[in-house]
């Protein structure tokens, strides 16, 4: 089935990544990226005819210390030499509830593409008084396991455990604008 349905384009101020994972077995470290570009074909009362693109610099993310950031561009980290971006496309939007939805895609990150389920929730739409446009918005969540992708640096702790974990929780929160 193919999509149908307006185009949105992601608003890149107003949406949003965030990730966090488990740092020493003791605390959750959380971050995210700048910036977030994509496209939806979406039609809310025909939610199973959508379809989303979505593409993100891996030099977009929120770090405050230079040499972090240098480190998360290596290659067993983001590898963002080879690798500059993080890229979604999904295959299957399957509505669960009226505003809740299973959106399952492929998840491409460090040369490496998985498939992946975002629980989403549309949250509504409403026009917004500054552009007059139609504006849609969304929460979604999934995890990972790194690994996966080849994000594989870690290091062990005094504990026994290891100084990453490997899950990853993700979370976006979209605001889509339509293009009519």
């Amino acid at each position: 089935m193919s999509a149908t349905g307006p185009i949105w384009t992601l608003d890149t101020t107003h949406s949003s990544v965030e990730f966090s994972l488990a740092l020493m077995g003791l605390s959750i470290y959380r971050t995210g990226f700048r910036t977030l570009e994509g496209t939806l074909v979406f039609d809310p009362a025909d939610p199973a005819r959508a379809s989303v693109t979505a593409s993100i610099p891996v030099s977009s993310i929120e770090v405050t210390n230079e040499r972090l950031l240098g480190r998360l561009m290596d290659d067993d980290f983001f590898g963002a030499k080879d690798h500059p971006a993080i890229s979604f496309r999904s295959t299957r939007v399957e509505p669960v509830e009226t505003t809740r939805w299973k959106v399952a895609g492929d998840l491409t990150m460090h040369g490496q593409t998985h498939p992946v389920t975002l629980d989403t929730r549309f949250l509504g739409q409403v026009k917004s008084p500054f552009s007059g446009k139609m504006t849609a918005h969304f929460r979604a969540e999934t995890g990972i396991d790194r690994g996966q992708w080849g994000l594989t640096w870690n290091a062990a702790v005094e504990t026994g455990g290891t100084y990453l974990g490997e899950r990853v929780n993700i979370t976006l929160q979209i605001v889509a604008v339509r293009q009519d």
